[in-house]
């Protein structure tokens, strides 16, 4: 059995080393590829078109329980999770965001490994953050090819670094030379399927890890911590995952969602506390008054101290 299961997650610098690629695959391929390119909702993307019309083999984006064919390539849609299935089918749905993204590459990885095995093929290209990272750790538990993009040759390359970070990997390559090598690695044959261990198994969310005694920023549920050497993981009991990075940053959009909501409540409190004080006896419009007083300060110190900036991003519109 060959290698016929190529999975590419790519995010910001990502569409060039795709367009690079696509032109130079053999139109008799013998392998799927199966790419998640971070998009934002109702995006309509036109990759599928281009890698298209670039190459040899037709791409678009799949259809929920839409059987796999080889020779062709399968692009994650906007705002849904692509996720492969051991009977030979995908998945399209709107799960869980991971990293903060959906689709993400963590998600079809991980899924690709657990039914594919050894015969998985993972590239991870340019891009922000880390998504990947831990999707590689399944594809390597169980015996999968590991790739990624030379860094110094990604626009953006905090991915393929963060893969590097925590593992070693079979080849890190250029753009140029990814087609060649795919090629010769779907020709190649699949080593034994190994069985992960219980640190890939927490990662994957398959058994419990560790309390983290932190809330999911996304929906406060409970954390769950798994540590892989220097990489650690976080899960909630919905799906949502993180690591180190991603976690920091939706705790700040969280804090941040919290102090705008502080800043509207203090605002309506005042403005009704200012309205009672129209009214009613001397002492009861001396105490709105200064509760109108206090709680306009209030919001208008919290107000300050998002505008000049903590490291969060101001929502223009709040």
């Amino acid at each position: 059995m060959n290698h016929d299961v190529i999975v590419i997650a790519a995010s910001t610098g990502g569409v060039a080393p795709l367009l690079e690629l696509v032109p130079h695959l053999p139109r008799d391929l013998r392998a799927s590829l199966f790419i998640v390119l971070h998009t934002v909702p109702n995006w309509q993307s036109p990759l599928p078109e281009l890698l298209s019309t670039r190459g040899p083999l037709p791409a678009r984006h799949p259809l929920h329980q839409e059987k796999i064919a080889p020779g062709h390539i399968y692009i994650a849609p906007p705002d849904n999770h692509l996720m492969l299935r051991a009977d030979g089918s995908m998945a399209v749905v709107r799960g869980p965001r991971e990293n903060g993204h959906r689709p993400a590459g963590d998600a079809l990885f991980r899924s690709a490994a657990a039914s594919f095995g050894a015969r998985v093929i993972g590239v991870v290209l340019s891009g922000h953050q880390n998504c990947g990272s831990a999707g590689m750790l399944s594809i390597r538990a169980r015996g999968g090819v590991c790739v990624v993009q030379q860094p110094d040759s990604a626009e953006a390359p905090e991915m393929p670094r963060s893969v590097l970070d925590i593992m070693a990997v079979d080849h890190v390559v250029t753009p140029a030379a990814l087609p060649g090598l795919l090629t010769q690695l779907v020709a190649s044959q699949v080593t034994r399927s190994r069985e992960p261990d219980a640190v890939v198994a927490q990662i994957e969310g398959r058994q419990p890890g560790a309390p983290a005694g932190l809330a999911c920023p996304l929906c406060h549920g409970a954390l769950q911590q798994t540590k892989a050497g220097e990489f650690e993981h976080f899960r909630c009991h919905v799906g949502h995952t993180f690591t180190v990075e991603s976690l920091l940053h939706g705790q700040n959009e969280d804090l941040e969602r919290a102090l705008w909501s502080a800043v509207r409540v203090l605002e309506e409190s005042a403005t009704m506390a200012q309205r009672l004080s129209d009214s009613g006896t001397r002492e009861l419009r001396a105490r709105f008054s200064e509760k109108a007083r206090t709680h306009a300060e209030q919001a208008e110190l919290i107000r300050g101290i998002l505008l000049r900036g903590t490291g969060m991003t101001v929502d223009a519109a709040s």
